[in-house]
């Protein structure tokens, strides 16, 4: 349990089937928090592979209309401006979705997450969601947060866990724990 809570709040985590293990998160989200999951998330999305197809064959294309253009060949430019018109687009997405969901998120207020091994609760200004583990079985790490995803192949769903929400390293290490327990990593 965290330190410095009171006993009268762990005994009532303990009663509500949250047990000892349970980790609490407190946080208003921020763009950084986003940005990271939502390129996770397209990291393991059929979308985001898509794009990185795309992407990767619009690149060897511009190489190969260079190498012609070397050789004293006529070629087109059309494959360049498509490289320098979708790269850039590719790599702002994540952060502009982020500033849309953060708006969004921004609305909620503060969100209190808890974390066991056998929910995860998330409690904000306006709702509470509790999501079993079947909801979003898999996670994938950042630097600065766990991302829970949903099973589609696109990982429409999906949930934010900042460690900069954790109150103490120990807490992100028992979140870890719990998530590896409980969810498949990608």
């Amino acid at each position: 349990m965290v330190e410095g809570q009171g006993a009268a709040q762990q005994q009532e985590l303990q009663g509500q089937g949250y047990g000892a293990d349970a980790v609490e998160l407190e946080y208003r989200p921020t763009v950084g928090d986003f940005t990271p999951a939502l390129r996770a998330r397209r990291g393991v999305s059929k979308a985001g592979r898509r794009q990185f197809w795309l992407l990767g064959g619009v690149t060897v294309l511009v190489a190969l209309e260079g190498a012609l253009a070397l050789a004293g060949e006529n070629v087109s430019v059309l494959p360049l401006i498509w490289l320098l018109v979708f790269a850039p687009l590719m790599l702002l997405t994540p952060w502009l979705q982020a500033r849309q969901v953060q708006r969004f998120a921004e609305c909620q207020g503060t969100f209190r997450v808890t974390v066991t091994d056998v929910v995860l609760t998330v409690t904000t200004d306006n709702a509470t969601v509790a999501l079993n583990w079947v909801a979003q079985p898999r996670y994938r790490e950042t630097t600065g947060a766990f991302v829970m995803l949903s099973p589609d192949k696109n990982a429409v769903g999906f949930t934010v866990l900042p460690k900069r929400a954790a109150r103490t390293p120990a807490d992100v290490e028992r979140l870890r724990a719990i998530l590896d327990r409980n969810l498949t990593r990608v």
